[in-house]
């Protein structure tokens, strides 16, 4: 009989950390692997089917911001992060780039549980909640979105990269263009995390998309801010089959 319950991956490179963590998790009804580095959770994530990762930050070589950053842009799987209490910076950073939530240490291993299902059931729900769009060419202000292959072409036909974040932003404006999304309407449309803790992140992403797409992202005409409501979509956007 196949096991179905969630596949937790511990990556941290204190054998304490994740070996007790991975007991806990497995006495509470889940299936843990553990890595003691960025190389060995590369290797598991490859030989095994992982449903979220729960990666510390500070690690010996490639650290863990490096790796949360692969696992978002690739799609494959949500992270939690372990922080040292003092690694403000760095929490931001994780959260930036799209980690689901992060916990400090030292930390209570039935609060770390408790937002382990957390994510795990607002991932699970994430793509019943998103939009898809049903054409494969988007065209806005000059610009031409190929959805399918997610390539960004400016007015110039020059290819303009974005990050996974980037692209799914983009695609929730594009389907509502001229509509005032709020921050929890965005967060439902593009990761589905918890928008309580992720305001910021939407923020920055909506700053970092603006530099992509915006002539002058100090005065943007295409990503409005409705202050006290959120952010509007003001182009036109045109349709077509692919």
């Amino acid at each position: 009989m196949t096991d179905t319950s969630p596949h937790i991956l511990v990556v941290d490179d204190h054998r304490d950390i994740r070996e007790t963590l991975a007991r806990y998790l497995i006495k509470n009804g889940m299936r843990a692997t553990t890595a003691e580095n960025a190389a060995q959770a590369r290797k598991t994530l490859k030989a095994a089917a992982i449903d979220l990762v729960v990666l510390d930050i500070m690690m010996p070589g490639e650290d863990g911001l490096s790796l949360c950053r692969h696992l978002v842009e690739t799609g494959s799987m949500p992270v939690i992060l372990l922080t040292a209490m003092a690694d403000d910076t760095d929490r931001v950073i994780g959260l930036e780039i799209g980690a689901d939530d992060y916990v400090t240490k030292p930390f209570n291993p039935r609060e770390l549980l408790a937002r382990i299902k957390a994510v795990l059931r607002r991932t699970s729900l994430a793509p019943k909640e998103r939009d898809p769009i049903s054409q494969d060419m988007l065209y806005f202000d000059g610009w031409a979105l190929n959805v399918s292959r997610r390539e960004l072409a400016d007015p110039d036909g020059q290819e303009v990269d974005l990050s996974s974040g980037e692209f799914q932003l983009l695609c929730a404006f594009l389907k509502r263009p001229k509509m005032v999304l709020n921050r929890d309407q965005l967060m439902d449309l593009t990761t589905g995390r918890s928008p309580a803790m992720f305001d910021r992140s939407i923020d920055n992403q909506v700053s970092r998309l603006r530099r992509k797409i915006e002539a002058d992202p100090k005065d943007p005409k295409l990503i409005k801010t409705v202050w006290g409501g959120g952010y509007m979509f003001t182009a036109d956007v045109k349709e077509a089959a692919g």
